[in-house]
């Protein structure tokens, strides 16, 4: 397993990863349809953050109140942003991955995606090769 994040952890509560968790949940929310599938991906993104398999369900949980009790993606966004490039890129990628789980794209969406690019101050090149590299996969 493949954990990124072993230099990056704000507290020892988690934080970090419980609003990563947060913002895929709203991303997985945006199409009105948070489906089994999405929660899937989003247990294997916690695992690919270093979340312990027995500890997914909790910190879902945890992520799911955090998301249903915030008016702005800007309280996900402001520790990911001054995060190394690595993970700012591995985050957008597993945004994406909950986006085309469904097979598309919608316009509300791929918004909020160049939103989230801009806000995490990711180059407009680097997450369009992103979003194509995901795409493919799922168009296969």
């Amino acid at each position: 397993m493949f954990n990124f994040l072993k230099k990056k952890k704000i507290d020892n509560n988690n934080n970090f990863e419980i609003k990563i968790a947060a913002l895929l949940i709203h991303a997985a929310k945006i199409d009105q349809n948070y489906s089994e599938n999405e929660k899937k991906i989003i247990i294997k993104a916690l695992i690919e953050l270093g979340v312990k398999s027995e500890k997914t369900s909790e910190f879902l949980n945890k992520a799911e109140i955090l998301e249903k009790n915030s008016n702005q993606i800007l309280d996900f966004t402001k520790e990911i942003k001054n995060s190394d490039e690595k993970i700012k890129e591995k985050v957008l990628e597993m945004l994406w991955n909950i986006i085309y789980s469904d097979g598309v794209s919608d316009m509300y969406e791929s918004n909020f995606m160049r939103r989230l690019t801009g806000l995490l101050y990711v180059d407009n090149a680097i997450a369009g090769y992103i979003k194509e590299k995901v795409k493919n996969k799922f168009n296969k």
